[in-house]
């Protein structure tokens, strides 16, 4: 049942950078995603990889509605896809990082949104406030099995994904001042070139 059920949730809710359908199997709790107009499996290592065209994934919101990373993508110079999770000490311990980057930066094309690995609701929105994060949120609250970790192969928290308003991924797993510096030299360049 709930193997049928992951498959179902996630077949509905994932489609590729380009808005191309998936179709999501769920075999022993590894996902796998297959491309519906060739039917060929996706390698997700590949695809999620630096360079590659993100994956879109759309997950539960705090109030219930999907939360799309599409719906930011090509809207803002910048998405960063932040995993974490209310109790994950190390992600509490690098959120000043990201909410630094979010205030420095948002204004000037940066959005983040971010996916919990938490399965406790009430324990993810007390962390959303706690932390001071004002950015999209998203959790389909299976901790570990979560669909969007899997999908972008997340093996350990904090991680992060960071696309261009192009929808290509140009930089994974940034903490600390390399994130801020990232972002910076990234937003700067942009602003050159327009």
């Amino acid at each position: 049942m709930r193997t049928g059920f992951l498959a179902l949730a996630a077949c509905l809710l994932l489609t590729t950078s380009c808005n191309q359908k998936v179709k999501v199997t769920d075999s022993k709790q590894k996902i796998k995603v297959f491309d519906s107009e060739t039917n060929e499996e996706i390698d997700l290592a590949a695809a999620t990889g630096i360079n590659s065209k993100f994956v879109d994934l759309g997950l539960p919101g705090p109030q219930g509605q999907t939360v799309w990373v599409r719906d930011y993508v090509g809207q803002n110079k910048l998405v960063l896809i932040d995993f974490w999770a209310s109790w994950c000490g190390p992600c509490i311990r690098e959120l000043p990082n990201v909410v630094k980057a979010y205030e420095r930066f948002h204004d000037k094309g940066l959005e983040i949104v971010g996916v919990s690995l938490d399965k406790d609701k009430a324990s993810w929105l007390a962390a959303i406030e706690q932390t001071g994060q004002k950015w999209p949120q998203m959790s389909d609250l299976k901790g570990w099995d979560c669909a969007g970790a899997q999908i972008y192969g997340i093996q350990s928290i904090p991680a992060n994904v960071l696309i261009d308003d192009h929808g290509k991924i140009v930089a994974r797993d940034l903490r600390g001042d390399a994130l801020l510096k990232e972002i910076e030299s990234r937003l700067a360049a942009e602003a050159v070139a327009e």
